[in-house]
């Protein structure tokens, strides 16, 4: 596959929410084409509603989401089907459907009445489960996997759709240590091809590690967005997240490493 043409995504004063509830109110907010842009904060935050409506999965209220310049809505479904790919933070597969057949359907995009399966489509899923690890996989049923394994097979699916852009609302989630640092490695990969990489962690060394575009929220509203040197400091970490912390180099990136102090110890009582 040649390296993708980075792809412009923004919310230009965007409002979503739940029904009668707004989570995200007026946002403004632009992922840089080409970058791996990583979004942080605390829980109920609104990281996942910025990725959804993003994603067009949620309607705006108000305001607009623009991919490359239009307004998403405007865009046909297939052909943002075949610039954005996603991975939500829950998903479920069919009964009894294989692995192989899953990570195929990330093709469907490009497919036409008129251009069935092809010998591209074939690579790219062969492509998909050996970047994930998932070939010895390839021919068992999804619902017999591990928690961890089906993430890695949820993201075959989505690699195998090879879009320019592609998001991900909490990927580490189900995976171990070291199937968390292999897809951010994965991740790294992609972005140095020249893709665009949205996702949501909740590690914040992990993203300060891998990002290089960080976005921080609270409440709904964008706190601090820029590299992670920029973004992280103790103060900020204090307001964002409520925790006291020192910022130190990290030894291994030289990208800044957040240790939380500890509580005041308690003296003990005679």
């Amino acid at each position: 596959m040649s390296a993708p043409v980075p792809t412009r995504l923004a919310a230009v004063e965007a409002s979503v929410g739940y029904g009668e509830r707004l989570v995200i109110d007026g946002l403004d907010v632009e992922i840089p084409g080409g970058s791996f842009t990583v979004i942080v904060g605390p829980n109920a935050c609104g990281k996942s509603t910025l990725l959804r409506a993003l994603a067009r999965l949620l309607p705006v209220s108000s305001g607009r989401i623009v991919l490359d310049g239009a307004d998403i809505r405007s865009r046909p479904s297939r052909e943002v089907a075949r610039t954005i790919g996603l991975l939500p933070q829950t998903a479920v597969a069919p009964a009894g459907i294989t692995v192989i057949d899953l990570v195929s359907r990330g093709r469907y995009p490009h497919q036409t009445m008129f251009t069935q399966w092809s010998d591209d489509d074939a690579r790219a899923v062969r492509r998909a489960l050996r970047e994930t690890s998932t070939e010895q996989f390839a021919d068992r049923p999804v619902d017999q996997l591990s928690g961890g394994q089906r993430q890695r097979v949820w993201i075959a699916m989505v690699l195998a759709q090879e879009t320019p852009l592609v998001l991900m609302d909490e990927p580490t989630t189900f995976l171990d240590i070291a199937h968390q640092i292999e897809l951010l490695e994965l991740c790294r990969r992609l972005h140095h091809e020249g893709r665009t990489l949205v996702a949501v962690l909740h590690d914040i060394n992990q993203a300060a590690r891998y990002a290089s575009h960080l976005i921080a929220m609270r409440d709904g509203a964008i706190v601090a967005q820029g590299t992670p040197a920029e973004v992280i400091t103790a103060e900020r970490i204090e307001s964002v997240f409520g925790v006291r912390s020192r910022i130190l180099d990290d030894p291994e990136t030289h990208t800044p490493m957040v240790v939380p102090l500890a509580h005041d110890a308690i003296a003990p009582t005679a």
